[in-house]
């Protein structure tokens, strides 16, 4: 069986990633906290010592004989505790971080734990954003979990090449989507996110990707032959490839 491992699958990029996943044949483990589909498991990432125990529980009751190919997509993510640096309270912070990299780190661990003499292709994407590579206002805690995870993927990418089995971890930037995310940011006061209104044009001006389209670049680039170690990639530079019939 094609088995597709993923995080954050109950709206948004996440839930598209599920249906268009489901639609091409692959079995479905998701974990989150709302848990809405039949291949869901209930966990909550701001709790990542409970979380790392979930996932480790779950995927002991792989079959590892029966599976050919295995994509893992870490994409749970948060924007909760917006604002400058020194206004959050401190339990919102840990909070973040948590969600957007501790539990991050801990769903990759239990897959290399798990997966890593399983002798098949074994693609781990990790999602990450802009605020990886660029300060950005009132998003400090977020640009510091999204760099954390791409440095664990570029790490983690120098193990796999010594491994016998590797895994292909790679991380994809998806660009500003039409999403519940956007939503959020959109509507925080100035004062708690400064570049408040340049997210507001980018809307007007429908700059905006579906959710639907940044899915396929998405898997289109998990697809692509020869990945590189710990590389990494932007969605929209692949959105008219992933439109393309095979």
């Amino acid at each position: 069986m094609r088995l597709a491992i993923l995080t954050g699958g109950s709206r948004g990029l996440g839930l598209s990633l599920c249906e268009k996943l489901q639609a091409r044949g692959y079995h479905l483990i998701e974990f989150s906290r709302s848990a809405p589909h039949a291949w869901s498991v209930k966990a909550d990432l701001a709790d990542p010592a409970a979380f790392a125990e979930t996932v480790r529980e779950r995927l002991a009751t792989v079959d590892l004989a029966g599976i050919e190919e295995l994509l893992v997509i870490s994409n749970a993510g948060t924007l909760e505790a917006t604002g400058l640096a020194g206004s959050q309270a401190w339990s919102a912070v840990e909070q973040n971080l948590a969600i957007n990299m501790l539990s991050g780190v801990a769903f990759l661990n239990q897959i290399v734990a798990r997966f890593g003499a399983l002798n098949c292709p074994k693609t781990i994407v990790s999602i990450s954003s802009g605020a990886a590579v660029r300060g950005i206002a009132g998003w400090t805690l977020y640009c510091a979990a999204k760099a954390g995870m791409e440095g664990f993927v570029r790490g983690l990418g120098v193990e796999q090449a010594l491994q016998a089995h590797p895994f292909t971890p790679i991380t994809i930037d998806p660009g500003v989507m039409d999403t519940g995310m956007q939503e959020f940011i959109r509507a925080r006061p100035t004062e708690e996110f400064p570049d408040v209104q340049r997210f507001r044009q980018r809307q007007q001006d429908g700059e905006l990707a579906s959710a639907g389209h940044i899915a396929d670049a998405v898997l289109h680039i998990a697809g692509l032959p020869d990945l590189a170690q710990g590389a990494r990639f932007v969605a929209r530079e692949y959105l008219a490839a992933s439109q393309t019939p095979v």
